[in-house]
Parts: structure tokens; sequence; C-alpha cells
């Protein structure tokens, strides 16, 4: 049913280094829900949550459709994720050279292409929030450039032994990340949660786009450690409920700490630290980023392999390190954050559609192409283009040049988006439903 990636023996403690090694299968339910657990916890989505509580354009949303827009785009980007990733658990594959199945090798480097640089982008994202955090706690003493360097460091060691690494989150970090939100929790519940004034529902689906845009940008991430688990059943359970549970509970700290601040988005780790022992807590946190960025780095270097399969991994993760750490250095914001993440949701929710369709319900009844030659599929970018299409018509986020384009594609074919469009939603929608006639149309000629 499936061609896989052909086999050499595999080393059994260890991701393999070459991309036609059979992966190890060592990953249990446990190690991997622990892994999306880290995952779903970022310092970045503390200030993400801004995007939910304070979507681009329109007014504040309510608590209850903060949590509720949260909760829903969590629970269907980890639920794209969780499907790309039960594919890379079937077929052994990492997330790049599964693709070669859907669109051809050679085709498979468009995406390859795009997601080597949001995972850079991520990268340079993770250090730099790392950096902030590490301010923050020092009181802005701690040398950024030094900062970023050390942390550069310890994910590129991480992403050298990933297996490794998976194993020692799930036995010592989940238990003090899960440790230090429920105090965070409990410490900002024992003061009132203020309403923002002048709330408004008309930015529900947009809070939506921007937290599921977070989670379906592991899409293009997650059968590089799917791979090696040991069923598909068990990684797909696995990503979705410590996801789901590390990313919402993460937004909800996120949101209360900005009531707490009174709206000020500057001021969410203050508010954090402002709380008894905070700072030790905080520290924690802090350090947990570490994963973020190392599984930006190890998923770079993974996606460079599906076009120079034959150069060791570990060289490639070294290389991306560096790399990462040198375009961090400079980095001191996220002024364009939001526009990052719709343009990360464009590309990949689509994507998602598309490969999920066509691998449970086309092609893989025929065979999973993904040797080397497998033959190019172009009429499988169609579905993708329209499914990007459809996400820009929608949201084309608040780019002047770009949003200016869309506009006059909305106005040309009469089209303006009401607040109930979903951008992620609808173009994930247009996606399947191409790919699905698609499907179709190859059962028959079969």
């Amino acid at each position: 049913m499936t061609t896989a990636i052909p086999a050499v023996p595999p080393d059994r403690r260890e991701a393999p280094l070459l991309l036609d090694t059979e992966p190890p299968r060592t990953l249990s339910f446990s190690d991997q829900a622990a892994f999306w657990l880290n995952l779903g916890v970022s310092l970045i989505g503390f200030s993400g949550a801004a995007t939910v509580l304070l979507p681009n354009g329109h007014p504040p949303l309510s608590i209850a459709g903060a949590l509720l827009a949260t909760f829903v785009g969590t629970v269907a980007g980890i639920a794209m994720v969780a499907g790309t990733g039960a594919v890379g658990t079937r077929t052994g594959a990492p997330a790049m050279a599964v693709l070669r199945g859907l669109f051809g090798t050679k085709l498979s480097y468009l995406p390859t292409a795009a997601n080597i640089v949001q995972c850079i982008g991520w990268g340079v994202f993770e250090l730099t929030v790392i950096a902030l955090g590490v301010s923050a706690l020092t009181d802005d003493r701690a040398p950024h450039a030094l900062v970023i360097i050390a942390a550069g460091i310890l994910c590129t060691v991480m992403a050298i032994w990933p297996l490794r690494v998976l194993h020692i989150l799930r036995k010592y970090v989940s238990v003090a990340v899960g440790i230090a939100l429920v105090y965070f929790t409990i410490q900002l519940l024992r003061q009132p949660v203020p309403e923002l004034p002048n709330t408004s529902w008309s930015g529900f689906f947009p809070a939506v786009d921007a937290t599921l845009a977070v989670s379906v940008s592991f899409v293009p991430l997650a059968a590089d450690y799917t791979r090696h688990s040991r069923s598909a059943r068990g990684a797909a359970g696995a990503a979705t409920l410590g996801y789901s549970v590390g990313q919402f509970w993460c937004y909800l700290l996120g949101i209360l700490a900005i009531l707490q601040a009174g709206g000020d988005v500057d001021h969410i780790f203050d508010t954090l630290l402002g709380v008894t022992a905070g700072w030790a807590f905080f520290a924690v946190l802090v350090l947990r980023e570490s994963d973020q960025s190392f599984a930006n780095v190890y998923s770079t270097a993974m996606s460079i392999q599906n076009l120079l399969p034959r150069v060791d991994r570990r060289l490639l993760a070294l290389g991306v390190g560096v790399l990462v750490t040198l375009l961090a250095l400079p980095v001191r914001d996220f002024t364009d954050y939001g526009n990052f993440l719709y343009l990360i949701g464009s590309v990949f929710v689509p994507l998602s559609a598309v490969l999920i369709i066509d691998y449970f319900f086309g092609s893989s009844r025929q065979g999973w192409n993904l040797s080397q030659t497998a033959p190019s599929r172009p009429f499988m970018l169609l579905p993708w283009i329209i499914g990007f299409v459809v996400y820009q018509l929608c949201n084309p986020g608040s780019v002047p040049w770009w949003a200016n384009l869309w506009t006059k594609v909305q106005d040309a074919i009469g089209f303006h988006p009401q607040w109930w469009s979903s951008a992620s939603l609808f173009s994930w929608l247009a996606a399947a439903f191409v790919t699905a006639i698609l499907v179709v149309v190859q059962r028959r000629r079969a």
C-alpha cells in the first residue's frame, strides 16, 4: 500500500543520519505528548495572545470570545498537524520527504524551500524571545549577544541528538513546565480579572486564524518526529492532546497577563514576574523555550536533507544553528509577528488539506512513492494554490502593498469577507474540496 524510503539497518538509539535510513520507532505516546505539550507552551504564545484578545483592525474581544477563539483555532490547527503527522508515522519518512509522494521529488522542493524559510524565521523568533525573557529576568543586565549565542549553541546541540532530547523533555522538563503553569494560573486568578472596554465579537475569526496559524506552522515539521512513533493513531492522539493543552493554557495565561496589565502588551512579562516568586517559574519557561528553537533547527536540517539526501543531518543542523544564531543577533522585537503568522497560515493550511485528502483517500491506495525518482504530479499544485488564494481573499494581512493587491482582487470579483469569514477554515475546505475532485478523477482513470 505504501512505498517507504529504502531501508538500511538503523541506529536504534538516535535519529538516522541520512535520508534513506529506516527510523527507529522508539517514541512512546507519553514521549510524544510531552514533546507537543512543550511546543504548545511558549513565551511567544504569551505575546501571541494579543493577536487573539486584540485582533488587528477590530475592537478587543471579550474574555469569553478570546478563550473560545483560542480553543477553536488550537484544536482545528493541531488536527491538521496530527493528520499530516500520521502520514509520517505510516511512511517512516520526514515531513518534506513525505511530500515526494504528493508532488513528486522535484516539485517537493517548492514546499521544502518555503518550510526552510519559515523554520529559520521561527528559529530567529525563538532565540529572540529567549533573549527578551532573560532581559526581563535580569532587568536588562544580561548582554543580548551573549544570550543569543548561548541559546543558539544549546538548541544546536539539542538538534544533533533529537531523540535523546525528547526523552529528557518527557522525564524532567514537562513536569517543571506543568508546575510553572499551575503556579502562574493560581497567582493571576487571585486578582480580579478586568475586561477591556468596548469589546466586540467582530474580530472572532481573525483571532481564530491567528491562533490556528501558530498550530498549523507545525504541519511541515510534524512528520520529522511522528516518524519515530510506534503507531499513527498514538502519534496523532499524542500531538492533539499535548499541543491543545499546552497552547490553550499558554494563551489563557497570556490573556490574563494582558488584562492585568491594562491591555498593555509590552508588560506581559512584567505581570508574570510581578507575582510572588514569579522569577523562578518564569526562568523555567525561559529555559524551556530552547526546545522550540531546537525543533526549528532540526526540522530545517531535515528539510534541507530532502534536497541533499546524502549529507549527514548533524552537519546540516550545525550549519542551520549557526545561521539562525547570526540572524537573531540584531533582532530585538516582534513588530511583524502577526503578518508572519498569517503568511504561514496561507501557505501551510491548504497544503495540509491536500496532503491529508490525497494520502488517505487517493494516492496511497496505488503506492506512495517516496523515492529519489518519484514522478512529478503538477496537478496537485492546483488545490494548494486555490487554497492560498482563498486565504488571501479572506485575510490578506496588513502589509500595505500586499493587502492593497488583494483588496483590488476582492473588488474585481465582488467578494468582500464578512466577520464570519475564516481565512484558515475556508482555505482548508477549498483545498480539500478540489483535492477530493482530483482523487475521484484519478480513481476513475485507474
